[in-house]
């Protein structure tokens, strides 16, 4: 059976890779739908455009993995029976425990790397696809100041660029100022300038102009001619410290809030709700493993074909799965709904792994026995 084992999982495992990468990339082209526009309209590089996607695909392995693995096991299980292949090991005395080891051992596998995926990896990479996001939304130099227009950056400031080098350097600007802080509106006229961000939010340095502005009250008009000069960039613009959504923490950030901050204090439901989803979540790839091998193995075994057994196990599933994400969402405001969670994920488990067992192997020959007796 070493021999069978070592061959099944190989083949297991290489179905499931190729499952998951499929799947992986329909998900990666509708996700890069979701930034394309956000890239064009950003004038940002096609680097962040890739790097974004890519961000966005861990988050999404907790739904492909296993699915993956449940599509592996029926297509190797199923032709394997066509093939004759598994009835002759079931002919040597094999049970399906035995038959579904492989399976259990992939199950366990997947299920092993989606708690590293869901406890540190998809938080860490959607946290950082949020960031990078809002940086992209926020950079003035290419969402806010376009070339030859008046673009306004605030509440009375407009700025208006001729040319912006591939260097990210603004050429002849000229900037009209009058916001309410500032007394006498005033103009600046520059050579060139730079966008330039720091720890306190945004700001353009000018070079080589003239500040201009007119007191109507006295009527003077003056001029200050500088070789560089900083105008600070409104504070409410876009960019802003975001909060930590729960699904962007990591598994030690959902155990440790920060009590101190109100919005954490609030949330401390959606915390406790997130770490529950990040600990029974991956098990689905366990059950749905057993439950995939419960509904082939068991059972007298057509070597024509499995089609009626193979759209059960996937409608199980499937419905399974939407079970799931429906408690999910019901467990944020329903203490029954969490428990309903653990439930669906463990009672397939269960039940499959008794029926697969040798107590569930004779209750199932009594009764044959008993029904052929009647």
């Amino acid at each position: 059976m070493k021999v069978f084992d070592s061959y099944m999982f190989k083949n297991l495992a290489i179905a499931t890779v190729f499952v998951s990468v499929i799947l992986a990339f329909v998900i990666f082209l509708t996700q890069s739908l979701r930034f394309l526009e956000l890239v064009i309209e950003s004038g940002a590089s096609s680097a962040s455009f890739w790097v974004l996607t890519f961000l966005a695909l861990p988050r999404f392995f907790e739904i492909i993995m296993p699915l993956a693995a449940m599509a592996a096991i029926l297509f190797i299980y199923n032709r394997m029976t066509m093939d004759s292949e598994l009835v002759a090991i079931r002919a040597t005395g094999a049970s399906p425990m035995a038959l579904a080891k492989p399976a259990i051992i992939l199950g366990l596998f997947v299920t092993i790397f989606l708690w590293s995926m869901t406890m540190w990896v998809a938080p860490k990479s959607l946290a950082n696809m949020q960031v990078l996001r809002q940086a992209i939304s926020s950079q003035f130099s290419a969402f806010l100041f376009r070339e030859g227009v008046f673009n306004r950056a605030g509440q009375g400031l407009t700025v208006y660029m001729r040319e912006r080098t591939n260097e990210g350097e603004l050429k002849g600007l000229m900037i009209h100022d009058s916001r309410e802080e500032n007394e006498i509106p005033s103009t600046i006229l520059a050579k060139r300038g730079a966008l330039i961000g720091n720890d306190d939010g945004y700001q353009v340095v000018v070079y080589d102009g003239s500040r201009q502005d007119y007191d109507p009250k006295t009527s003077n008009f003056r001029k200050l001619n500088f070789e560089r000069y900083i105008i600070d960039l409104p504070d409410d613009g876009p960019v802003s410290t975001r909060w930590k959504e729960p699904d962007e923490r990591t598994i030690i950030e959902l155990l440790n809030p920060d009590l101190n901050i109100q919005r954490d204090v609030e949330n401390l439901r959606e915390f406790n709700i997130e770490i529950h989803r990040r600990i029974i979540s991956p098990v689905l790839a366990l059950s749905f493993s057993l439950l995939s091998c419960a509904l082939l193995l068991l059972g007298p075994i057509d070597r024509r074909g499995q089609g009626w057994r193979i759209t059960l196990a996937i409608v199980v599933v499937v419905a399974l799965e939407g079970f799931y994400l429906a408690t999910f969402n019901l467990a944020r405001r329903y203490d029954w709904a969490l428990l309903l969670m653990y439930a669906l994920v463990l009672a397939p488990l269960l039940f499959s792994t008794f029926l697969m067992s040798e107590y569930g192997e004779r209750i199932r020959r009594t009764l044959l026995y008993r029904r052929k007796a009647a």
